[in-house]
């Protein structure tokens, strides 16, 4: 893997956690809230200075993998900012919700305005030239027989020409209704045609129907794009960062309710491996899709009721506010104390399994 696209998916990581508490401090800021720290990342410092103005700490550490906007006096589980002014539980409640909101609304802010800017820059896609090929071939199936293998194309079927664009034409071609008449194709590999034939399908109770035992998908080889007005960019990229929304809250359902996807869950670890794999492959189309739709997660995952997250500490301010009285900061800290050492362990565990699967390859 090329480190360039190792570096450009950790650089990734770093512009969203950067976004994500750059939205609580600037709330704060806006607000009056005092800030104690503001870091980017996490580990040993690299880099640090300090505001004399607001009394805020900024640092460069060394691990890219988070982060995090220290108000002042938070999580106070020694009562020891018990009758400080400035601490933030002494703040009105209605401005610790807006900075706590803040974070993954820049998330969601942050994705926004990258899609937005890349449809003005590079317009919206207007059409597609596609190709349909052979991404899976089943072992011991007519096709395996017949020598075809993954990544060929297929470009006759009995002599009738099926590259016009889309895979229908291709399985509509491949479409038999009995298992004797043999299947006559032009295939290309490696730049290179040959013709093999297959000599008969095979019948599957399951689909009842005839088969040939292959798997068809379609890459994009080129995308013409028409430019856009400011509006229509803003409402194209609206409509993706709701559909990118609404299929992250499905998967999420899907795996707290029945388990789906667990396996498929990574830490940042194999966050990097998967975002260098796709911005090798497709760019910076790919890139900057990638970053808007993981920061929605990350904005998402944020306001999940998690003890240490953000809607956690949401809900404690929710229940205050209702109750017209604080619960207890300590009994408040040592609960999202509790959560952070919780998502410490889980990130522990999913990494140790991306760096398993990482030598496993």
């Amino acid at each position: 893997m090329n480190i360039l696209y190792i570096l450009s998916a950790i650089l990734l990581l770093g512009i969203l956690v950067a976004a994500h508490e750059w939205g609580h401090f600037i709330s704060a800021r806006a607000l009056g809230i005092a800030v104690d720290e503001f870091s980017i990342g996490f580990g040993p410092k690299l880099l640090g200075w300090k505001s004399r103005k607001h009394d805020t700490a900024f640092s460069l550490r060394l691990i890219p993998m988070g982060g995090y906007c220290a108000f002042h006096g938070e999580d106070d589980r020694e009562g020891a900012f018990r009758d400080d002014s400035r601490a933030y539980a002494k703040q009105p409640v209605w401005k610790r919700m807006i900075s706590v909101l803040m974070g993954p609304g820049m998330n969601f802010i942050l994705a926004l305005a990258v899609l937005m800017a890349y449809y003005l820059a590079a317009g919206v896609p207007s059409s597609a030239t596609v190709e349909p090929y052979l991404s899976q071939i089943s072992p011991g199936s007519p096709a395996a027989i017949a020598g075809l293998a993954a990544e060929d194309v297929i470009t006759r079927v009995n002599g009738v020409d099926v590259l016009d664009g889309t895979a229908d034409t291709l399985l509509d071609a491949l479409r038999v209704t009995d298992g004797e008449t043999p299947i006559a194709l032009t295939v290309r590999r490696g730049g290179e045609e040959r013709a093999l034939t297959i000599d008969h399908a095979e019948w599957n109770a399951g689909e009842n129907r005839y088969m040939i035992g292959v798997v068809i998908s379609q890459r994009v080889l080129e995308i013409v794009r028409a430019p856009v007005s400011i509006g229509e960019a803003l409402r194209y990229s609206w409509d993706d960062c709701v559909y990118a929304g609404g299929a992250i809250l499905r998967a999420l359902k899907g795996l707290v309710t029945t388990g789906e996807g667990f396996e498929d869950t990574s830490g940042p670890v194999g966050v990097i491996s998967i975002v260098s794999e796709q911005v090798a492959s497709g760019g910076l189309d790919t890139y900057l899709e990638l970053l808007a739709v993981i920061s929605i997660n990350l904005g998402l995952m944020n306001l999940l009721p998690i003890p240490g997250l953000d809607g956690s500490r949401f809900l404690f301010m929710l229940l205050e506010a209702i109750r017209r009285k604080p619960i207890a900061p300590e009994k408040e800290a040592m609960v999202h104390l509790a959560g952070m050492v919780f998502l410490f362990g889980v990130m522990i565990v999913f990494t140790f399994r991306d760096v398993m699967r990482l030598f496993g390859e």
